[in-house]
This record gives C-alpha cells, structure tokens and sequence, in this order.
C-alpha cells in the first residue's frame, strides 16, 4: 500500500511536539510540497521547525481558537505553496480538570473554544479559500474519550465527542471533493497527556489491551494513511488509534 502525499501541501495545527510534530515529519518524509505548522508560541513553533529540518517547513504563530490565525496559516500555505491541501486539527488543551458539577466554567469554555470552535475555524478557512475547488483531505485529532465518558477530564471529553460530530457533519457537507475523518487516540506520550502517564505508566499500560501506551508516531502513521490516496473511499469515519482500548477491552472492565 502506497501511503504518500506526494507534491501536496499540508497545514498542521498544534504542531510544536507530540503528535503534530510527529504528523509534520511523516508528511514531510511522504512527499508533501510543504508544511504549514503552528503554535501559539514563537519560540516553541521555531525551535520545531528547526528538529524538523526541512526548508519545506513553515512556522507560523496562530492560536486555535483566532479567525485571524486560521487565515494566516491557510494563506501561508497558498501564498509559499501554491496550495492547502490536506489540514490537520491537532492543536487541543484541557484547562477544565475535575468532575463537571465542580469544573471552572471559564476553564471549560476554553476547552470547548480550543478543542470544538477551533477544528470548525480552520476547516472553514481551508475550504473557502483552496478546498472546495481543488479538493482536499482534513484529519480531526479526536481522542477516546469523545468515544466513551472517563473520570476528571468530562469538559475535554465533551469537546471531543463534539470534534467527532464535528468530523461527521464536515464529511457530508464537503463530499464528494473533500474527506473529512478523525482519529481518537488514547493515552499518548506527550505533554498534554502527561498527568495521564507520568509516574503510573507500567499501570496505565496494564490497561490498554496492546501492553504499552501510545507514541506520537502511533498516531502520526494513522493521520498519514488518512490523508493519502490510501484512504480515498474513506470518509465521516474516526479511527481509534487506542492500544485496543475501545475495540478489545471487555465491557466489565470499564467501570
């Protein structure tokens, strides 16, 4: 199977480390004509740049959440490509921890605005200005827990349960020309997973049917199959990229 983007053109959001860094290179090491990546951070986003190594990277400061950040990534890849043709919705934070009843409601519009809005903000952009005449491809970074509840993060859930939606309700709407579909990874060594893993990692393997928690490539290869020719009658569908955990794990072991 012939998993490449070759000549194509790619915008990553959140792609400062983890997961959208690891998605960059993998874009980068398929073909791609060039990567958009951001962050909210200057100096974060252009010390990724530099790990990447790759004149075909181009860092661009825009947060998630900004109208006015999503135009310039979007035109960013235009104005030095020539084109946007597949997004990636990695960028994602979780300032709302705790149970829902008690969480910081504040906190939790910014979840919902970063994890929900944000997705919507850079699909809208991207297809307005290149994908609804030439096509494209767009991947939402989802996660497990917009499958099923879990304890502590509920408003983070929240937002990607809407994410998932959110991928199905694009995918209708911008068929047949472009695909639209998520992953949902579990939990991944990076650093907005890190209350997760860190410190209780052997138990919180135990827990995923495959042995072992998630790298960022895990994810990275699945978003690139996502957004290859691999994929081409593929779309509305989201993926768990999980360790096993939503499709192999028994139910009496959820509670």
């Amino acid at each position: 199977m012939d998993v490449r983007v070759d000549g194509l053109v790619a915008l990553v959001t959140g792609a400062s480390r983890g997961i959208g860094e690891a998605t960059a290179a993998e874009l980068l090491a398929g073909g791609a004509k060039g990567v958009v990546i951001t962050s909210r951070k200057e100096e974060t986003i252009s010390e990724a740049a530099a790990r990447l190594g790759d004149d075909r990277v181009v860092p661009i400061v825009a947060k998630a959440d900004d109208p006015e950040g999503a135009a310039a990534a979007v035109a960013a890849a235009i104005d030095t490509f020539g084109a946007c043709d597949i997004l990636v919705n990695n960028a994602g934070t979780n300032p709302a921890a705790g149970a829902l009843v008690d969480v910081d409601l504040g906190a939790a519009s910014k979840t919902w605005a970063v994890n929900q809005m944000g997705p919507l903000l850079y699909a809208r952009e991207a297809y307005r200005a290149h994908m609804r005449e030439h096509g494209g491809r767009i991947v939402n970074v989802a996660s497990v827990g917009g499958i099923r509840p879990g304890a502590l993060i509920g408003a983070y859930n929240i937002s990607k349960a809407a994410l998932i939606h959110l991928t199905r309700q694009l995918a209708m709407e911008m068929a047949p020309g472009v695909r639209v579909n998520a992953v949902a990874p579990s939990v991944v060594r990076t650093r907005l997973a890190a209350a997760l893993w860190e410190n209780i990692e052997s138990e919180v393997a135990a827990t995923h049917p495959l042995g072992r928690i998630g790298e960022p490539g895990d994810v990275a290869r699945a978003i690139m199959f996502l957004v290859s020719d691999a994929s081409s009658w593929i779309t509305g569908v989201t993926l768990p990229v999980d360790g096993g955990v939503t499709g192999a794990t028994p139910a009496t072991s959820l509670h």
